[in-house]
């Protein structure tokens, strides 16, 4: 046996919990008596990090949340977790580390290895909400948001509705069994970042219901809750240096640790009813105007992440925390954020722009995350659009200057090009036309930037003729070389 293993500190589980080393935060509640209410579809760092936290935070008052993880594929989960009972640490960065050992998971079964069991618990009289964090390709639609029919995964559960294999089938099995039993339908919570996302998941379920069962559909689409969410918190990946880092601070062994920033935010449009979880009372954002909360993150943080990573890597710089301390792109983002964004939105309750603006920067100044600028500038192609084009757009038709709007897409013109030069790869899945660009450019502004305007997945018609919007883009392009 290796010294390592002679010296490791038991591993955390439900008897040893107790014995974490002063300060760590311990459930409080006794767990025995928690039922399972919750079914959570992708278990992943994201959901233990903040869904599986305010359900934590919940069990105190209310027991009856409980959560069963439910992976559709890959058992890694389960088999870190159940030894541990379900337990898991998780370390919150800040200018000051906290930990806190969470036990909202119950239980974590592998789908494909015991469909049973996940239909038993969805059939539950007991379990009242499906939350999902399976990210965006994980609900099988198409670009234009409705149910991709073409979908390997969709047209095996189609044949075979009673063995899914999907998010969608296996919601609509459970849905299905509620109502073949005489039981509500529980409520439906899609939490990735995606537009719209509970319309767009209860169309996509109802589109499917039909295929199985006309008067199944029609229950779903009158009874069926399905509302939109945002969520928000910044997690990076589980590393050995965590594991060793959570182990000296608990003083337990944790297989599978989870780490995020202290911000952490939720929204959930207000169509929950009386029998949902009183999520508002632990921090949750219950509001009839998601919406304007997403306009917010995608164009205060969203696109100040992504001018960041685009000018900062310009300048050499290789996280957000050293480009937040390069005066001139702190100065820049803050400037951006304030006087050309923040004009284009309508704060929704509850929201006030501007000191959200000021958390956001905060956050951008963490010492403890350490969050690359090379991830964020991933998939450059699909982003921008969103995080920084409806804004210019928005700016011209108000008459107001895009200069400032126009520096992260020539930045991205500029990283583009400069990836292409050097023969590195660009994750991004117009990859190969932004390379067949890139390779085309001279270093010459005007013609540089008329080649990438050509890119109508990315620049619409409308923009790219517009004489302000490209004679900014070529003078920032100019200003970058």
């Amino acid at each position: 046996m290796s010294l390592e293993k002679n010296t490791r500190p038991p591993r955390l589980d439900a008897t040893s919990f107790r014995a974490a080393l002063p300060g760590v935060v311990k459930p409080a509640y006794d767990r025995d008596k928690v039922a399972i209410g919750v079914v959570h579809f992708g278990p992943g760092a994201f959901h233990r990090a903040h869904q599986a936290f305010y359900f934590d935070e919940l069990l105190a008052s209310d027991p009856r949340w409980g959560i069963c993880a439910v992976s559709l594929k890959s058992p890694g989960v389960r088999d870190a977790l159940s030894p541990q009972d379900g337990l898991y640490t998780l370390a919150q960065l800040d200018e000051q580390t906290s930990f806190r050992i969470v036990g909202a998971i119950l239980e974590v079964l592998v789908a494909p290895e015991d469909p049973p069991a996940v239909f038993a618990r969805l059939a539950s009289p007991e379990v009242r909400m499906v939350t999902l964090t399976i990210t965006e390709k994980g609900y099988c639609l198409t670009r234009d948001g409705t149910l991709d029919r073409t979908h390997s995964d969709i047209v095996h559960d189609l044949g075979a509705p009673r063995a899914p294999v999907s998010a969608i089938g296996y919601l609509v099995e459970g849905l299905r069994r509620r109502f073949v039993a005489g039981i509500s339908p529980y409520a439906v919570v899609a939490c990735d970042n995606l537009a719209d996302n509970g319309l767009r998941l209860k169309a996509a379920v109802v589109d499917f219901a039909r295929e199985v069962d006309a008067d199944l559909a029609a229950w779903i689409e009158a009874e069926g809750c399905f509302p939109r969410t945002m969520v928000d918190s910044i997690t990076p990946a589980t590393d050995d240096a965590l594991r060793a880092r959570v182990e000296a601070a608990v003083g337990l062994w944790d297989a599978w640790p989870i780490q995020r920033e202290a911000f952490t935010q939720w929204v959930v449009e207000d169509v929950l009813g009386p029998d949902a979880p009183d999520l508002a009372a632990v921090g949750v954002t219950l509001t009839d105007d998601v919406r304007g909360f997403e306009r917010a993150k995608l164009r205060l943080l969203n696109g100040a992440h992504s001018t960041l990573a685009y000018a900062g890597l310009l300048e050499g710089h290789e996280t957000v925390f050293e480009a937040m301390n390069d005066p001139d792109l702190s100065g820049l983002v803050r400037d951006l954020m304030t006087e050309d964004v923040i004009p284009t939105l309508t704060a929704p309750r509850g929201l006030p722009l501007r000191v959200y603006a000021e958390a956001v920067l905060k956050r951008f100044r963490n010492p403890a995350i350490r969050h690359l600028l090379s991830q964020i500038a991933w998939d450059g192609s699909q982003k921008l659009p969103f995080r920084i084009l409806g804004t210019v757009a928005d700016a011209l038709s108000a008459g107001r200057p895009v200069e400032r709007l126009a520096v992260p897409l020539a930045a991205w013109m500029h990283f583009v090009r400069r990836r292409a030069a050097a023969g590195v790869t660009i994750v991004d899945p117009l990859a190969e036309t932004l390379i067949e660009t890139a390779r085309a450019c001279t270093g010459e502004a005007h013609s540089d930037v008329a080649r990438f305007l050509l890119l109508e997945r990315v620049f619409p018609a409308a923009l790219s003729r517009d004489a302000a919007f490209v004679a900014a883009l070529e003078k920032a392009y100019a200003a970058l070389s």
